[in-house]
């Protein structure tokens, strides 16, 4: 059926259809790695800390940590003990741009209809802060953001290929954009996003699908909170390694409330717990599949007396 519009498609590199055969995906990290295990909603210092101490007890590898509470609203020596946490396990740091319509004086994205922009910006002063807030989270020697707004996304990585910011500097598109189809994705990675995390109820042939349109990792969550589903899809973590690789593992959502609120310790031990688990899922249903080690996955911290040479 449609099969014009279809031939089109493949014509401009998009799939026919959804991947309803699920195939394997042959794609890796650069170390051949499969996927990575990464947390979001670590809002605190000291929910990173407590985080990375469960999981060097329970003997896991966490790859990726997520702030998602926006790095402005973080003391700078925060930002500092974060990185500091994240470099001596070996984990990557993703912090996200502290401005967002959420944080202005926006009174649409209090209504039903205007909640969609709630993570984007309005107008150009906002853009010019993100960009100085993305170069102060990079003096602390972080190297990753949580974007939330596609025209910021071609700005910085314009401010990337510039100087602005440093070449090694990673923009891991957020869910809260709500991309979900192929097209959107081949544009977001013409955008300059080094990783992307569609919305997050899609199905297993929809996410393949993704994975055929692009090269750069997908972020993907396993489970969520109340506040945007509350779903746990731990026995599906198997397969979406398998079909989407190279890909992140997103876990531990499901032990807080909520994407943006300020997390505790307690609610770091248990996402550690969390993580576990769908590390448990993936060895059992698909053990050949490699995890990054330590230290592999993109970015890492560095040393704050480079960052501040870096741009």
């Amino acid at each position: 059926m449609m099969e014009n519009t279809r031939e089109f498609l493949v014509g401009i590199g998009l799939p026919r259809g959804d991947a309803f055969d699920c195939p394997t995906s042959e794609k890796r990290f650069p170390s051949g790695a499969h996927f990575g295990i990464e947390v979001p909603t670590i809002n605190t210092a000291v929910a990173c800390k407590a985080l990375i101490e469960e999981a060097e007890r329970l003997g896991i590898q966490i790859n990726r940590v997520d702030e998602t509470y926006g790095a402005f609203r973080h003391t700078f020596t925060e930002l500092k003990e974060y990185a500091a946490i994240c470099k001596a396990h070996g984990a990557g740091l993703n912090m996200s741009i502290g401005p967002r319509a959420a944080y202005d004086t926006s009174a649409t994205r209090l209504s039903e209809q205007g909640r969609v922009i709630a993570y984007r910006l309005r107008g150009q002063e906002q853009v010019a802060r993100a960009v100085e807030d993305a170069k102060r989270i990079a003096e602390a020697g972080i190297r990753g953001l949580i974007v939330y707004d596609e025209g910021l996304l071609w700005v910085l990585d314009e401010a990337r290929k510039a100087g602005q910011l440093p070449e090694d500097m990673k923009f891991k598109n957020s869910a809260h954009n709500g991309q979900g189809n192929p097209a959107s994705f081949k544009l977001l990675e013409r955008l300059g996003a080094d990783s992307i995390n569609p919305v997050r109820d899609l199905s297993i042939p929809m996410l393949a699908a993704l994975r055929q349109t692009i090269e750069v990792p997908l972020d993907l969550h396993t489970d969520n909170p109340p506040g945007s589903g509350g779903f746990i899809r731990v026995y599906e973590a198997p397969e979406m390694v398998r079909c989407c690789a190279p890909v992140y593992l997103k876990t531990g959502n499901s032990c807080v409330s909520g994407h943006g609120q300020l997390t505790t310790a307690q609610n770091g031990i248990d996402m550690a717990r969390q993580a576990a688990i769908v590390l448990e899922m993936v060895h059992r249903y698909y053990p050949e599949a490699i995890q990054l080690k330590a230290g592999e996955a993109d970015p890492q911290i560095v040393d704050v007396k480079e960052a501040a040479l870096a741009y």
